[in-house]
């Protein structure tokens, strides 16, 4: 063990300006070391495993003198327990790396998972309600929060205020907190079982969704009232009103439709094949087109440079926005999915097609697999008479000339 020095104070430790080790006292082997250009560092002088080794305890006067003998001190406990200061000061600067590596807030994350996910998503409007959601719920609750600390307690305070009435949005929140939870846990960033997880965990704590959500279907028009509409909306002036009436005509749904290239289209077969990363099921489908359907889209112009069928005033796709406000002007009390319904109800009361063809017609999933694997065709042959006569209905107006859809919607 090294001589005990004389303890020397503040004042005398602050005097020591001549080169060399200037041991201090207050703790065995501490010393301030003077180096030739001036400096002042602090040192530790002591044996381990054996071997004199000198450990720095920092620089004079940043670290003061009663801090470093209690650096010094401390680093003496661990020699007497065996552990040598050095490699323990090396092992928790390398835990404080590793530490600030794992520092991800929950809003990088999920920032990340989108980045690395959104390629594979059907649309840009599908990584935009992602943001949406996280954005107005998630953020300014764990936002901020690493995401090795979000915990159950964050989770639920997030979902509890719009679990009964916001239940679907909430759900889905949910599924996507819980995505981006597990990007984290793969990535490294937290460890644990994920706090958003549904089955076993939030399932016991959380009303399940299908018992509190109020289902609303969209709004949509009596079987009835459709032939009238029809003739007031082929008056109609506008991109818009010519993209609802095809959507109607070929029970698609609105995005499928504002999307429509004409690359897709065969107007000498009348069929559209859509293809797969433009379906809501992802699988390519084919849309015979009625006669009426192939003469609406041979009116339409073909502007230069553009593929879309029904191009915005300004390029590129109509909104989402646009066949719901011709129904706005008309003052019709409908959605523009509302239509399918519509088509759907005509096809189940009015005609004695099979259920499997309007399926397909509206390009439906199956639900059940062992049937999904042994169905085969899509029925086309069936499905062009049908859309054929669904034209034949939209082109007949009940003999009571009823108004009726002609209404504000409440």
């Amino acid at each position: 063990m090294p001589k005990k020095a004389k303890e020397l104070g503040p004042l005398a430790v602050g005097r020591l300006t001549e080169p060399g080790l200037h041991f201090v006292g207050g703790v065995a082997g501490l010393a301030l070391q003077v180096l030739p250009g001036g400096g002042r560092t602090w040192v530790l002088r002591a044996t381990m495993g054996g071997k004199r080794r000198d450990m720095g305890l920092g620089g004079f006067p940043d670290v003061p003198l009663t801090d470093a003998r209690t650096a010094a001190r401390e680093a003496r406990k661990l020699i007497k327990a065996g552990t040598d200061p050095i490699d323990h000061a090396k092992a928790l600067i390398s835990a404080q790396r590793a530490s600030r590596a794992k520092a991800l807030t929950f809003k990088q994350a999920a920032l990340a998972y989108i980045a690395a996910h959104e390629g594979g998503w059907r649309n840009a409007k599908h990584g935009q309600q992602w943001r949406n959601t996280l954005e107005g719920y998630a953020y300014p609750v764990v936002g901020s929060l690493l995401v090795r600390d979000v915990d159950l307690t964050h989770v639920l305070a997030i979902l509890e205020p719009i679990w009964a009435e916001k239940t679907e949005t909430a759900s889905r929140l949910r599924g996507r907190i819980e995505q981006v939870l597990d990007w984290a846990t793969a990535r490294g960033y937290r460890d644990g079982l994920n706090p958003a997880r549904w089955r076993g965990h939030l399932d016991k704590l959380l009303a399940r969704p299908s018992k509190v959500a109020r289902i609303e279907h969209r709004a949509a028009l009596p079987v009835s009232e459709v032939g009238s509409f029809m003739v007031q909306l082929c008056d109609g002036q506008g991109m818009g009103a010519r993209a609802l009436e095809f959507a109607i005509l070929t029970a698609a749904r609105s995005g499928e439709v504002r999307g429509a290239r004409w690359s897709e289209i065969d107007l000498e077969a009348a069929v559209w094949t859509v293809p797969g990363n433009r379906m809501k099921a992802g699988k390519e489908h084919r849309a015979p087109l009625s006669a009426p359907a192939v003469a609406l889209l041979r009116t339409l112009p073909r502007i230069a440079g553009s593929d879309l069928v029904f191009p915005a005033p300004r390029g590129g796709e109509l909104s989402d926005m646009t066949l719901s406000a011709v129904l706005r002007r008309m003052k019709v009390g409908a959605v523009p999915h509302g239509f399918r319904s519509t088509f759907r109800d005509w096809a189940s009361e009015r005609t004695n097609y099979p259920r499997d063809a309007a399926e397909m017609a509206l390009a439906h999933t199956i639900g059940d697999k062992v049937e999904a694997a042994y169905r085969r065709g899509d029925l086309f042959e069936k499905r062009c008479l049908m859309m054929a006569d669904w034209a034949k209905f939209l082109d007949t107006v009940p003999s009571n000339g009823s108004v009726s859809f002609l209404r504000e919607a409440g």
